[in-house]
């Protein structure tokens, strides 16, 4: 293998971990986001319900 085609295989394996590490990230928050609003909302809920 040329020393052209390494760098190009290289390069090609390293954008594609570094866009899957991007992948996961973006559904972390998404999660983190989804939990949070289940919080408050169950907070909210708590609340209402010692209000009464």
């Amino acid at each position: 293998m040329n020393r052209t085609k390494l760098v190009s295989v290289t390069a090609a394996l390293v954008s594609m971990l570094l866009l899957s590490a991007c992948a996961n990230t973006i559904r972390g928050v998404g999660q983190d986001t989804a939990n949070a609003v289940d919080a408050t909302q169950s907070a909210g809920h708590k609340v209402q319900r010692a209000a009464r």
